[in-house]
């Protein structure tokens, strides 16, 4: 006897590229955990189609981000509405799920997408008028004022500000930038969130991810300026801060935090859910470790930028785990 499961129709082609559209979203958020991928594993083995409408899924986004740049230009209220999600506390799973077996609920959940671009394809409102911005990736040297080199990591967005008598600079926006000064060159400083560093010479690194900003002074001096305080690096040192507070002075390797530079990252007992966050910057797609005991494990090494694949299949080994990779350049460790 024939369930009703069993009697339902199989899904359209257009139903599945909406329950697709509902998976990429959670796959390329923060918030994925090993239940959802291994939902998403079983939705993915149902048929070649189901397979089919997902890579398509993924294509369909990445058109869609010159659409929802400009939606969000011309619409103050949906920008509005993507700030408040931001900020906001993060939807019900239960919830969100549960719109893969509603079409109209998909149309919603496709439209917020919109205002809250999934996995960085496309700017925030608040990086619109970058001046300069890197790809997933992508590494750039730009010169500005004063023969000053400045370097920008993948994932980054800047603005420019114009040279006047005082002092030349930039807003990161986000991402990571590093600043060459020339010898007794001018002022140059670099906004990120609450704070700003600067220096005449030598050579820093500003990381600002997530409302957090990270200094790091590789040679010379650079000055820290925030509202609670000021902090002054010496070179080897460097300091923290978020929106309302800043950190201490911390000595640090620089060969070991500008690695980046020369194409390699460089973990010392680190948490594998940082590492694997910290790849998924440089990486087109999602590493997601589906293992939630394995998060806390400890490691360390040197990896190649432009051989991730091989790094993680040396996580692997290190930590006897099992490597699947799906399509859209999804891979989970288990």
């Amino acid at each position: 006897m024939k369930t009703s499961a069993d009697a339902r129709p199989p899904p359209t082609a257009e139903e599945l590229q909406q329950q697709a559209r509902v998976w990429l979203r959670l796959l390329t958020s923060t918030e994925v955990k090993e239940v959802d991928a291994e939902g998403f594993q079983r939705w993915l083995r149902t048929s070649p189609s189901h397979q089919a409408a997902f890579v398509q899924a993924k294509r369909r986004w990445e058109a869609l981000k010159p659409m929802g740049m400009e939606f969000l230009r011309a619409d103050p209220e949906a920008a509005a509405l993507h700030r408040r999600a931001m900020r906001g506390p993060a939807a019900s799973r239960r919830a969100f799920l549960g719109t893969a077996v509603s079409a109209a609920a998909v149309a919603g959940v496709a439209g917020m997408a919109v205002v809250h671009p999934p996995g960085g394809l496309w700017p925030a409102p608040g990086e619109w008028d970058a001046d300069e911005r890197t790809r997933i990736g992508e590494q750039r040297a730009v010169t500005l004022a004063s023969r000053v080199q400045v370097t920008l990591n993948t994932q980054t967005s800047i603005r420019r500000h114009a040279a006047d008598d005082e002092m030349a600079g930039i807003d990161l926006l986000s991402g990571e930038a590093a600043i060459d000064l020339p010898v007794a060159g001018q002022r140059f400083v670099v906004m990120a969130g609450a704070g700003r560093s600067v220096a005449e010479s030598g050579r820093f690194e500003v990381r600002y991810l997530a409302g957090r900003a990270c200094v790091n002074c590789l040679e010379g001096a650079v000055r820290v300026e925030h509202p609670a305080g000021v902090r002054r690096l010496q070179a080897g040192q460097q300091t923290l801060y978020g929106i309302d507070a800043v950190g201490g002075v911390a000595n640090v390797e620089p060969d070991t935090v500008s690695a980046w530079r020369q194409g390699a990252l460089v973990f010392n007992e680190v948490r594998l859910s940082e590492v694997l966050e910290e790849i998924n910057r440089y990486r087109p797609g999602q590493v997601v470790l589906m293992k939630s005991s394995a998060r806390d494990y400890r490691l360390s090494g040197r990896f190649l930028i432009a051989s991730l694949d091989s790094a993680l299949s040396q996580i692997q080994g290190m930590f006897d785990l099992h490597g699947r990779s799906l399509p859209a350049g999804l891979y989970l460790l288990s």
